[in-house]
């Protein structure tokens, strides 16, 4: 990383100009594999899910956007959802359709080799540009679970040509403001081979498909001791680092809130996002500045509100630590090939009790200092459990 020095002003500046997208089901009922638990204030329908997130941003002031996925949050009309979203003083940020739990997909969507299912896959997917459009969404953000179980059961390069194919009529549909982004996940529900399995496949695909088309990276969807931040580098200098969807893992996709596991790893990533920001490329630049950070967690034990904020938290203090790092002296170690140098500089940001300059940016925001603390303390989650009444929302 190629990191500079930032005056204190620019850090409060940037800090507060940082936003966070929160996605609508993670305010919903989750579980593990063996149960959905189910708590009190689970909002009952989408409708809901927008008030939670407008709550996560009236107190943080950094989470203006709730992505949705179809069907989960199919309604009659967009055009009133996103009015709504307005009025809550949020807008629909990205959308995620859904092409893993219809039976249909058993076998895959885009790579299944009927005809006919694939066929059924791409028009929903242009149901979901659709609602781009009467929503104001920009963000396509596609996963695809397909993949295989058996060695036998299927044959990879067809099926590579297959997901190819629909990629690149899944772009052709785009309006010339509009991005695809294409997620990759090494194992799971596909545990022989997954179709869309790494960032260099994805990044594949994405070159295939067209210029709009671009990589999403899921923090969880990694091998163990896989160097993220590396792959975050060099999707940027390809110009091909679409966003993120924020969470923590300890053994496979666990979906945890950000921060949980290893802050380290989430700071070193940021830090080469703000690295990316600065660069003197413009190209480069470019493509920093337009990364989606959406959180994408399944609280399956705690409550969702405050497990939300706990994340839009983490991502705050990874940012100002990143942008707190001395870049002057970071790139005279590297100079020098002062390895113990240079990584003490990184840790002495890493280390850094950024409370009071977040708790500053956040009374410039109009935010309280702590905003879990606020919130616990607003009598909303009682409100919730005491007014929400019948059958919670779920995956």
């Amino acid at each position: 990383m190629a990191l500079r020095t930032h005056t204190d002003d620019e850090v409060k500046e940037r800090l507060t100009a940082r936003t966070i997208e929160t996605q609508s089901w993670g305010y919903v009922s989750t579980g593990t594999r063996f149960k959905v638990f189910n708590t009190p204030g689970t909002p009952r329908d989408v409708w809901e899910k927008i008030d939670d997130a407008a709550t996560v941003h009236a107190f943080t002031g950094v989470a203006p956007t709730v992505a949705l996925h179809i069907p989960w949050d199919r309604v009659d009309d967009y055009g009133r959802l996103a009015d709504y979203a307005l009025e809550r003083r949020v807008a629909i940020g990205s959308i995620s359709p859904n092409l893993f739990q219809d039976d249909q997909y058993r076998l895959g969507s885009l790579a299944n080799q009927d005809p006919g299912i694939r066929h059924a896959a791409l028009e929903h997917v242009a149901e979901c540009i659709d609602i781009m459009r009467q929503t104001g969404s920009k963000q396509l953000s596609l996963w695809l679970a397909d993949g295989s179980n058996y060695p036998g059961q299927a044959d990879f390069r067809a099926r590579r040509r297959r997901v190819i194919d629909g990629v690149q009529q899944i772009h052709e549909q785009l309006d010339p403001d509009m991005v695809m982004l294409l997620e990759y996940k090494f194992f799971e529900p596909g545990f022989y081979h997954t179709d869309v399995q790494d960032w260099g496949q994805s990044l594949a695909m994405c070159r295939h498909a067209g210029d709009r088309a671009k990589v999403l990276v899921d923090l969880g969807h990694h091998a163990l001791g896989v160097n993220i931040e590396h792959i975050v580098a060099s999707l940027l200098d390809e110009g091909r680092l679409g966003g993120f969807d924020l969470n923590s893992k300890k053994y496979g996709d666990d979906d945890l809130f950000v921060g949980a596991i290893n802050p380290l790893e989430l700071f070193l990533i940021i830090a080469e996002l703000i690295a990316a920001e600065d660069d003197q490329d413009p190209a480069v630049a470019a493509t920093a500045a337009n990364v989606l950070y959406k959180i994408d967690q399944c609280a399956m034990v705690e409550d969702k509100i405050p497990a939300m904020l706990r994340s839009v938290g983490a991502m705050q203090t990874a940012f100002a630590k990143a942008l707190l790092v001395d870049g002057d002296a970071l790139r005279e170690a590297q100079r020098r090939g002062d390895v113990v140098g240079a990584n003490t500089v990184l840790n002495d940001a890493f280390e850094t009790d950024v409370r009071p300059l977040l708790g500053q940016v956040r009374a410039q925001l109009g935010v309280e200092v702590d905003p879990l603390a606020a919130y616990l303390a607003s009598g909303e989650q009682q409100r919730r459990a005491e007014t929400r009444l019948g059958e919670p929302a779920g995956w």
